[in-house]
């Protein structure tokens, strides 16, 4: 099995892919979630929308402060600029298409204004569920399946059969109506999240205090572990931990460090305190994990 490193920008936490197919500004591939170095779809956020296909399994997506269960054979729309991520539900094996668009690509410019800005713009819909025993949901669902096949078999013309299913899939979704609402005290929560994040994501490998991460976020420390609390489910410190783990698997696969080389690259001033984190986080020390490291 090969592994995969997801790569997100450390400051910005914004993915790094480049979402674009051949001369097209979208992305449409299969992936396996279990096989990230990670174990898991690290937190990101990008300015294309997202659709989610499920084909195999179950997958948890946590998009801003929901988690949300999408099961085999449903889907996910994940709008733009939201912050999410995505795990294995239960050892499911989950597999799935995603489809990642530039927003000026699903529509004309003459119709983006009122058919495009208004929804990837809206505080109210950072994600909506995609049911396939939905007619509107079946023909997403539909959409994304035949502009896979589009781009791997490349027949005359199939960009223009491209376009004319992201104008199926994003017509699919507003059939919905919905009532549309801009807040900007969302906006400038999921930003102040943002903001913390990239600063812990800068100054892992320091010391790290709650007081700093809260002065990143120009919130109190109270509001601070609020923020972490209502949206990833963790502590700062918590997260700070998680991160500096999940960061030491990437450094393990390289044959030239040893354990306890990782251990202070990623912020850990004591080797059997960073082994001790790391079997409880990935229930197997360090070194084992090394030795049986599957290299790409």
């Amino acid at each position: 099995m090969q592994i995969k490193n997801f790569k997100v920008d450390q400051q910005s936490l914004k993915e790094q892919t480049k979402h674009q197919t051949v001369a097209l500004p979208i992305a449409c591939y299969e992936t396996e979630i279990k096989q990230n170095i990670h174990g898991y779809i690290p937190l990101h956020w990008h300015d294309e929308v997202q659709f989610v296909f499920i084909k195999k399994g179950e997958a948890i997506f946590q998009i801003n402060e929901d988690r949300i269960v999408v099961q085999e054979g449903h889907g996910l729309f994940i709008n733009s600029g939201c912050l999410h991520m995505a795990e294995d539900k239960d050892q499911s094996g989950c597999v799935y298409i995603c489809l990642n668009v530039a927003p000026h690509f699903l529509l004309s410019q003459e119709l983006y204004s009122t058919y495009v800005t208004p929804y990837i713009q809206a505080t109210n819909l950072p994600y909506l569920y995609v049911d396939t025993n939905e007619n509107w949901g079946e023909n997403i669902l539909d959409a994304i399946g035949e502009i896979k096949q589009l781009i791997e078999h490349q027949l005359a013309c199939f960009e223009i059969d491209i376009t004319m299913q992201l104008a199926n899939i994003w017509k699919s979704l507003i059939v919905n109506r919905f009532n549309l609402e801009y807040v900007q005290t969302e906006v400038v929560k999921n930003e102040r999240m943002k903001k913390m994040l990239s600063w812990i994501h800068l100054h892992y490998e320091r010391k790290i205090t709650l007081a700093a991460i809260a002065k990143a976020g120009e919130l109190s420390r109270s509001e601070c572990c609020r923020y972490f609390r209502r949206m990833l489910n963790t502590t700062p410190l918590g997260y700070v931990m998680d991160y500096r783990i999940q960061q030491s698997l990437v450094l393990l696969q390289q044959e030239d460090i040893n354990v306890t080389e990782v251990a202070y690259q990623v912020g850990f001033n004591s080797t059997s305190y960073f082994i001790d984190k790391f079997r409880k986080s990935i229930n197997m020390t360090p070194l084992a994990y090394k030795k049986n490291k599957i290299v790409p």
